[in-house]
């Protein structure tokens, strides 16, 4: 309701805005009153929506895990060090498989799980740069 609302007001700026001669447009304070009510509706919305729905939301951590482990974008951490064409294949052998890249990558790779989970470790992946 509050977006129809936002669009409604904002259709009638657009003909208030059209309906200006020169410099002087007698529709201004349409304008201003329109645009005003549009911030203060969808302000007071997305404080409500945060309020009753979002701050009410339960993350469960063993439903993100499992996809999570078998994304496979965790792969690109890879490329620096096996390579992009050796990365990509383990990229497509862990989907094709449905199985965890760090897996994948345990057999494919001569790199111990100690160092697959230090370079796919998705909490540092996501701070940026390349893992140590």
């Amino acid at each position: 309701q509050a977006a129809a609302q936002v669009m409604g007001l904002d259709t009638a700026i657009t003909v208030a805005g059209l309906s200006g001669n020169f410099q002087l447009n007698v529709m201004l304070p349409l304008v201003a009153f329109n645009l005003l009510t549009s911030i203060t509706l969808m302000s007071n919305t997305a404080k409500l929506l945060a309020e009753r729905a979002i701050a009410t939301f339960k993350v469960r951590e063993d439903n993100l895990q499992v996809p999570l482990a078998r994304n496979p974008i965790l792969v690109t951490a890879l490329n620096s060090v096996i390579g992009y064409n050796a990365a990509a294949a383990i990229a497509k052998k862990a989907y094709q498989g449905g199985r965890p890249i760090i897996d994948v990558a345990e057999e494919e790779t001569d790199l111990d799980r100690a160092t697959l989970e230090r370079l796919l470790d998705p909490t540092v992946l996501t701070q940026g740069g390349l893992p140590e």
